[in-house]
Parts: C-alpha cells; sequence; structure tokens
C-alpha cells in the first residue's frame, strides 16, 4: 500500500503531543515513545485509538516511561498494543454498560404472548437471522443487528419493532440516527405504518452545545430505542446516551461495520464487534448475510471490499473486477490526468445544476420530493481541501460565490448544515436547496420532526455550506441515485472509504482516479445517456 503524506494538522499535533506530554509529566524526552505518540495521533484521523506496538523494543520503552504508569499516564499498553488512556477507559465503560443492560431481564406484561409464537407472527417469510433479530429484542435488553446494503436490515427492524409492540402494548418506541440524512431515510423507511417519533441522537438528548439537556437525572421516557447507522457513532456520544437512557429501556443499535469510522473519537461499533464483546451480547447480537437487494457491479465490490485486508490499497484489491467490468455495468471507472477536475464530471454535475434551478424554479415548494432531487446525484471526495477536493469543485462551479454567502449562490444551489441548530430543528448534516420565495431568499430543508419542508432565511445559517459536492465522511447517512467517487491521489486511500462511498450508490457509481494505475477501465459512454 503506498504510504501518503499524513495532514499538516496531524503533523502539527503529533509534534505538539511530543513536546507537552513528556514535560507535563515531568520526564525526559524518549525517541521511541515520541514515534508511538505520533503513529497514535496520525491514527486520530482513521478513528483509532489504538495500534499495535511497533516493536519490543517500543514495548519496553513504554514500560520504563511515566507516560505509560498507572493510574495517570497518558498513554496505555493492552498486552501488544497501545493506546490512550481517556479513551480506553471510556471504551471499557460504554461496552461493559452495553453487555450489563443485554443481561437485564426485560419487563414483560403477564399474560404477552410466547417469544415462539410473536416469532412465527411478525417473522413470517424472514430468513433465519432476521428471525433471530426479531426473537432477540424479545429476550435481549441490547441487539446489535450488522449487514451490507440490500441485507434487510430495515425491513427485519421494521418486523422486530412490530413484535415488540405486540410483547408490550403502549411501548414508548423512539428512532434515531446520528445525522439528520441518516434520520430522515430511517424514517422515512420505518414510519408508513407506523408513525414512531425519529430524530438525530442530538436533537434527542437535547444537546446543548458540549452539554446535553437529558441525562441520568433527567432521562429520556423510553421503553426501546432503535439507533441506525451505529458506525457513525462515537464513544463520547454513547456514554452520554447510556447515562440517559432508562434502566430497562430496550436498545437496539443497527449497523454496516466495514463503513467509515465515527469522525468522533473511538468507534462503539468495532469494539462491540471484538470477539469477547459479540460473545457477552450473546443472542443479542444478530449477522445478517443473505443480500435480497441484487445492486450489480456495485455490490460485488461492496461485497470485496468488506472481507479485504485492511492493510491493501483497495484500488489494488478491486483490480480484478474493476478490469472485468462491462459497458452495461452500473460501476464505470474513469482515469483522468490529476492536474485538472475531471471535465466529464464538472459537465453532469453543471447538468445537475441545470436541473435542479428548474425544479425550484417551477414546482410547488411546499412539496418534500422537491429535496428528493438532490439525491439524483452525488459527488463525494475524500478530501476537502486540494486539486480534487470539495471546495475546488466549488470553485469551478460557483466561481468566487463559492466563498460568498447564500445570498449569491444559484437557485437550486444544494446547501450543507455543519452544525446543529437545535432552535431551527436542523441537524449537522442536514442537505437544503437555495430557493425564491415571494419574502425573498430562502432556504429550503425537510428534516426529521416537520411534517412537510422547512424555509430558513439565510442570515438564520451563518455556517452554510455549498454541497455540490461532499466528502465521503460527510455523506454518511446519505444515498442517491448516482454517485460519482472522485480519489484525490493526495488522499489515504482505505478501504472503509471506497466501501462507504460505493454504497451510497442506489444505481450507479462512477470511479474516478488519477492515471497512472495499472486499471484499464473502458470507454465512458456519453454524458446525458442513460446510465
Amino acid at each position: 500500500m503506498t504510504t501518503l503524506e499524513p495532514p499538516r494538522w496531524l503533523t502539527a499535533l503529533a509534534a505538539a503531543l511530543q513536546e507537552a506530554l513528556p514535560r507535563l509529566h515531568g520526564c525526559a524526552d524518549e525517541p521511541l515513545v515520541a514515534e508511538v505518540i505520533a503513529s497514535l495521533s496520525e491514527a486520530l484521523a482513521e478513528g483509532e485509538l489504538e495500534l499495535a506496538l511497533p516493536s519490543a523494543a517500543h514495548r519496553q520503552a513504554l514500560l520504563a516511561s511515566p507516560l505509560a504508569a498507572e493510574p495517570d499516564g497518558p498513554l496505555v499498553l493492552l498486552d501488544e498494543r497501545v493506546g490512550w488512556r481517556r479513551w480506553q477507559r471510556q471504551r471499557q465503560a460504554v461496552c461493559a454498560e452495553l453487555v450489563r443492560r443485554a443481561a437485564l431481564p426485560l419487563q414483560i406484561p403477564a399474560g404477552a404472548q410466547s417469544c415462539r409464537a410473536l416469532v412465527q407472527v411478525h417473522g413470517e417469510g424472514l430468513d433465519a437471522q432476521q428471525q433471530a433479530a426479531v426473537a432477540a429484542v424479545l429476550q435481549c435488553g441490547v441487539v446489535l443487528l450488522e449487514g451490507g446494503p440490500g441485507t434487510g436490515k430495515t425491513s427485519t427492524v421494521a418486523r422486530l419493532l412490530a413484535a415488540a409492540a405486540a410483547q408490550q402494548p403502549g411501548c414508548r418506541i423512539q428512532l434515531a440516527a446520528p445525522t439528520g440524512k441518516a434520520a430522515a431515510r430511517l424514517r422515512a423507511g420505518l414510519t408508513a405504518a407506523q408513525p414512531w417519533p425519529c430524530s438525530t441522537l442530538h436533537r434527542l438528548l437535547e444537546s446543548r452545545g458540549e452539554r446535553f439537556g437529558r441525562t441520568r437525572q433527567h432521562p429520556l421516557a423510553l421503553d426501546l430505542l432503535v439507533i441506525d447507522e451505529v458506525s457513525m457513532v462515537d464513544v463520547p456520544l454513547m456514554a452520554a446516551l447510556l447515562e440517559a437512557l432508562p434502566e430497562r429501556c430496550r436498545l437496539v443499535l443497527v449497523g454496516d461495520g466495514a463503513q467509515l469510522p465515527p469522525v468522533g473519537p473511538g468507534s462503539v461499533l468495532r469494539d462491540l464487534e471484538a470477539p469477547a464483546c459479540r460473545a457477552a451480547l450473546g443472542a443479542g447480537a444478530v449477522q445478517l448475510r443473505r443480500t435480497y437487494r441484487n445492486n450489480g457491479a456495485i455490490a460485488a465490490l461492496a461485497a470485496a471490499l468488506r472481507v479485504g485486508d485492511r492493510d491493501q490499497d483497495p484500488l489494488e484489491q478491486l483490480h480484478p473486477l474493476l478490469a472485468g467490468l462491462d459497458s452495461g455495468a452500473n460501476v464505470r471507472w474513469l482515469q483522468q490526468a490529476p492536474g485538472r477536475l475531471p471535465q466529464p464530471l464538472l459537465q453532469r454535475l453543471r447538468q445537475h445544476q441545470q436541473q435542479l434551478q428548474r425544479l425550484v424554479t417551477t414546482a410547488d415548494l411546499g412539496r418534500i420530493d422537491v429535496l428528493a432531487a438532490i439525491e439524483q446525484c452525488l459527488v463525494l471526495c475524500p478530501l476537502r481541501r486540494g486539486r480534487w477536493g470539495v471546495e475546488a469543485i466549488h470553485r469551478a462551479l460557483l466561481g468566487e460565490a463559492a466563498t460568498a454567502s447564500p445570498w449569491q449562490w444559484p437557485l437550486g444551489t444544494p446547501v450543507l448544515c455543519p452544525q446543529n441548530q437545535s432552535d431551527l430543528g436542523i441537524a449537522n448534516g442536514d442537505l437544503g436547496l437555495v430557493v425564491q420565495t415571494e419574502a425573498g431568499r430562502r432556504l429550503l430543508f425537510g428534516p426529521p420532526g416537520h411534517e412537510g419542508p422547512l424555509l430558513v432565511h439565510p442570515a438564520q445559517l451563518p455556517a452554510l455550506q455549498p454541497a455540490l459536492a461532499l466528502t465521503v465522511h460527510k455523506a454518511q447517512g446519505s444515498e442517491a441515485d448516482e454517485v460519482w467517487v472522485l480519489l484525490d491521489p493526495a488522499a489515504r486511500q482505505s478501504r472503509p472509504l471506497l466501501y462507504t462511498a460505493l454504497t451510497r450508490a442506489r444505481r450507479q457509481a462512477w470511479l474516478i482516479s488519477a492515471a497512472g494505475t495499472t486499471l484499464e477501465p473502458p470507454a465512458a459512454p456519453p454524458l446525458g445517456s442513460d446510465p
């Protein structure tokens, strides 16, 4: 795998920690310990809080250093691994609490139907793993439901919720997800027949900046909570949730462990996937493996990435599959000179701009499907900055207005809210459109918690960003009919990143990489043809 230079901010962070930690703990600099600090700092960008020790010499250096000494050294040795002590304690506490809750006996009303009878009714037509998930929610305090795209996670959740509601009439059920977009998808998939409330986790916990209104002293009034896209939930957020969750509230965690880890510290899902933790969850840990939605080459590439070597370059890993794609496949590969943005991509984005502009000037803005038009085409980049980054795409399409306010963006421009706005009911990651109303320029959003679209004055969202392209991290929880993945050669390519990007596509995916790889992609069809 090609080793690329880490981002400048990571290099600066590593240098600062290498200097500050020995000074604060009153010990001399040790080169081997400094190497460990630098590696752990760089690993934060990948969501990793611990690493394998490079050598026995590094282990000995840590054993002799106050920086790894109990109980207050910032580093902690974990057999042949090393991590950050603060987060390690929090990770252990979160996992221990989830395991404890999983073992609590459920409070089942007298006269409730048996688990077997409920599974027969609500699990009819499901495969064995899906039925096991229905049975798990009827018997376990914590259910971990994992599966890749098309494995029926949403339909399984719908059935297990129906079974739980039948077992416990009047059960107070809540749906939640880490981002507004993920919550909107969850709400659309599960509340058509039964209007269960759905929100982001931050809104559910009544986020107040760094604190939450819902705590152990002011807990949530729930009997069952479903969290979708749990791969995006970091350890501090899960710790805050568990603090606010009633003792006997059932918890269903739904996710795909092959996706990118959270932006925040630690991955709850990865910790739960550890063999010891999965064993402790017992029947509550369910893995869906059968694929029901045949999504052609997208599904084949995603399946290969799920089982690949984490240290292998994902493009090299996919080479046999990509090289064998025919012209009708729903994944296309393009190689372009790395110096300039690819013209096929810009041409397709300009078409998308024009389509959105026509829509917002002719359609009824009170219809939710106006916002669904954003999902026709999605462009994803590993980096925000750089020649092939999100900002470069916006400069190419919006000119100088790219760094201006929404007042200067063309009508129909997709916009991204980069932070929670609880007073407006808009969450970090929500997407909207620039529209024109009788009252002037407005922003059209449709987040969970609102029955219809929401019109917001641009001045109410000062940190707004254009969203003709998104980073892969920002796109988690989203889907689109057509996805373009621009693999910047300056970015660290990882299996979870490429997997997450590809699985955002419902119908068609385009992969663009820098010329010079060993792949020979087929010729691209004319833009404007039906993909």
